[in-house]
């Protein structure tokens, strides 16, 4: 085992191509293919599940990957404080499901570095990638919500991987919908005045779970639904069939525009229309600067953080 080889597998599980990682590394793609192929012979193991459209991560690789992160990590760190001399940008990502908030505060943690010494990344994702990026090292951070739905199935999956969910504040749902939308002048609203519009959710794969949706009161049925798979989408279907979808309350005008709001939901019920909003780290591991300051900004945002916080 090399540290190139680590290199190699880092590499290829971040891009999910050997076409696109052997750009990336300037080597040949049989040349790739072959030392990962020696590695996996040499480890007894298979890192990769092969196919037309990629490569994926099988559960024995995703484990070898945690360990190559952290070592391939420490080699970098050596080398700059010992031999190079030279910078080596630090890495420094965040996975969130689609929250305007999550990513206002990844602006204001990067506006304090200087990006020609740091790596930074941000990806909103579905919530399975969320548990997996952080489980795997390739982000830092992760956020998404609990509730009285999804608790227990999502605190299974981040025990499983040997994640911790941190809480950063409780919610009651709202309606997201755009100001020209015929319930935008209501006080509150229920679901019966909601029955004649499509409600948007994103997308979280075919085998995903009702637990995995981004969206609270997910298992209730909805006449119409439209599913969308980034933020920008959503917010265009909000306007041109208008839609809906199902929210925290919190978002960030600067970043999604002053043509949406949102309004009280009303559960005559009150059952699962409770969030609570959260980050997600590996158990047993010190922060970052950068994740410390960007948990800082998210706090910030929110208005959870304490008064002794600097």
């Amino acid at each position: 085992m090399t540290l190139n080889q680590l290199n190699y597998i880092i590499t290829i599980a971040e891009v999910g191509s050997m076409n696109k990682a052997a750009e990336v590394l300037f080597v040949a793609q049989p040349s790739l293919s072959s030392s990962i192929k020696e590695l996996e012979k040499e480890l007894g193991i298979i890192i990769f599940n092969r196919s037309g459209k990629g490569v994926t991560l099988t559960p024995d690789g995703a484990e070898f990957l945690i360990q190559a992160r952290e070592i391939y990590s420490s080699y970098e760190n050596l080398l700059e404080k010992y031999i190079s001399g030279e910078i080596i940008k630090k890495k420094f990502g965040v996975s969130t499901q689609h929250y305007s908030f999550a990513v206002k505060a990844f602006v204001e943690m990067v506006k304090t570095f200087d990006t020609k010494e740091y790596e930074f990344a941000i990806r909103e994702t579905k919530t399975k990638d969320v548990i997996d990026d952080v489980k795997t090292l390739k982000s830092e951070i992760g956020v998404l919500y609990l509730s009285d739905f999804n608790r227990s199935a999502i605190l299974k999956l981040l025990k499983s991987a040997e994640l911790d969910f941190n809480k950063l504040i409780d919610c009651k749902a709202y309606v997201y919908l755009w100001k020209g939308h015929p319930l935008a002048n209501e006080k509150s609203i229920t679901f019966e005045q909601l029955a004649d519009f499509p409600c948007l959710s994103f997308e979280q794969g075919e085998t995903s779970s009702f637990y995995l949706a981004e969206e609270i009161l997910s298992t209730n049925d909805y006449p119409r639904t439209v599913k969308a798979n980034d933020r920008a989408t959503m917010l265009n279907l909000m306007i041109g069939l208008n839609g809906y979808t199902l929210c925290s309350g919190i978002i960030c005008e600067e970043l999604n525009g002053s043509d949406y709001i949102t309004v009280p939901f009303e559960d005559e019920n009150n059952q699962n229309s409770k969030m609570e909003i959260g980050y997600i780290t590996r158990k047993n591991t010190i922060p970052s600067k950068m994740a410390g300051l960007y948990i800082k900004e998210l706090k910030k945002y929110l208005g959870t953080e304490e008064s002794g916080e600097q």
